[in-house]
């Protein structure tokens, strides 16, 4: 399973049969239901029934569900029902047939129109989704000796990409990882996410100190307001620097709080110091980000959320208690894909509804262990740990 979520679970709800989602089976069968509806109640009561008229209604049901020719051949079905003697659907008059037939050929070009449409947003939502995954493609498994699970969820629907973002990357100079959030939410902030993913890709290739690396970003963003009178574009980011091994992890904090750490059955925020958010310019003056290294132990995971989690309310306004809820996850084996899986479970019922862009990153550090333990579980016949 790749490190994002499979949209029906993470990143979004399912698509309903009525926004584009092919029709529940139920549906597809309501045109066969009501012509057995018409055709039995005549033999079963032995006198003839006046309800052909209901057949009028079996075309337009099959539009729903069928192409031209199914909805044709379902129309001309319903004609031939009010010539059927064992049906008893009363005397059909020259009324009755010709609304049916003028019903049923209606019913035909809409299938006709519905069909071709629907072919048409099939092409054009595979190339939307395409390109929305090349600027935020899945996270993989994991990168070096570090285990990845995430979770994105678009505040605005059928989109894949909004205003948050996020990107593991390996680089000459150890595991980088980068989570923020651009200013406003939707579609109107891909641009920027573009551009600061791309920055950001670029600078953990080029820059050895990750200050350097925050600075790339930052004047991204300036550069991109540069022309534009009154622009108030910025982002909050934290970024993540793993060490060889996976055995120490710095952390940076831009407008944003710091992730959470896992160890040992509780939930503890870790203690960096918080700079401007990116785009306010990091010149001459202006407050540097600090960097805070943290040691890391084997079974230790980071959860780094966006405020679309924590701002999250309830019917009585109240925020979700996200480090509550982690304590109760730090001290189960549940993998990291699992609890990203349940807090977003978590959050849904938590929450009346979600109007910001929602995004969780579990990074699991792996570092190796040191040689004499790894020289005793050989001696012990254990090859893992």
């Amino acid at each position: 399973m790749d490190g994002r979520l499979v949209p029906g679970l993470a990143g979004r709800e399912e698509r309903g049969w009525l926004r584009g989602a092919p029709p529940p089976r139920y549906v597809r069968l309501l045109p066969y239901a009501l012509l057995l509806g018409i055709a039995l109640p005549g033999p079963l009561s032995g006198h003839a029934v006046d309800i052909g008229f209901l057949l009028g209604a079996v075309p337009p049901l099959a539009v729903l569900s069928y192409g031209p020719l199914a909805t044709a051949a379902l129309g001309g079905l319903a004609v031939l029902l009010l010539y059927v003697p064992a049906v008893r659907v009363d005397h059909p008059g020259n009324t009755d047939l010709l609304a049916i037939c003028f019903i049923a050929v209606l019913s035909v070009f809409a299938a006709l129109v519905r069909s071709r449409r629907d072919a048409q947003l099939v092409t054009v939502r595979t190339v939307a989704e395409a390109a929305q995954f090349a600027v935020l493609p899945p996270l993989p498994e994991r990168v070096g000796p570090l285990g990845c699970a995430g979770l994105y969820r678009a505040a605005q629907r059928e989109a894949l990409v909004g205003g948050d973002f996020f990107d593991v990357r390996d680089s000459p100079y150890g595991i980088r990882a980068v989570v923020g959030d651009v200013q406003g939410h939707g579609l109107s902030a891909v641009g920027t996410v573009v551009s600061l993913l791309g920055a950001f890709r670029e600078a953990v290739l080029d820059e050895p100190d990750m200050r350097d690396v925050v600075a790339r970003l930052d004047r991204r963003l300036v550069t991109d307001t540069a022309e534009t009178e009154h622009a108030e574009l910025f982002a909050t980011a934290v970024l993540l620097e793993f060490s060889a091994g996976a055995r120490e992890v710095s952390v940076m904090c831009c407008g944003q709080p710091p992730p959470l750490l896992l160890r040992e059955g509780g939930a503890a925020e870790l203690d960096v110091p918080e700079a401007p958010p990116l785009g306010l310019g990091l010149g001459e003056g202006a407050p540097q980000p600090e960097r805070v290294r943290v040691p890391l132990r084997r079974d230790d995971r980071l959860f780094v959320v966006t405020d679309g989690v924590t701002e999250a309310r309830d019917a009585a306004g109240r925020f979700y208690p996200l480090r509550e809820r982690l304590a109760r996850l730090a001290g189960t084996r549940v993998t990291p894909t699992a609890a990203v899986a349940r807090v977003w479970e978590d959050l849904v019922r938590f929450s009346t509804r979600l109007d910001d862009d929602v995004t969780m990153l579990v990074l699991t550090p792996e570092p190796p262990e040191p040689p004499e333990i790894a020289e005793g579980r050989q001696a012990l016949g254990h090859d893992k740990p």
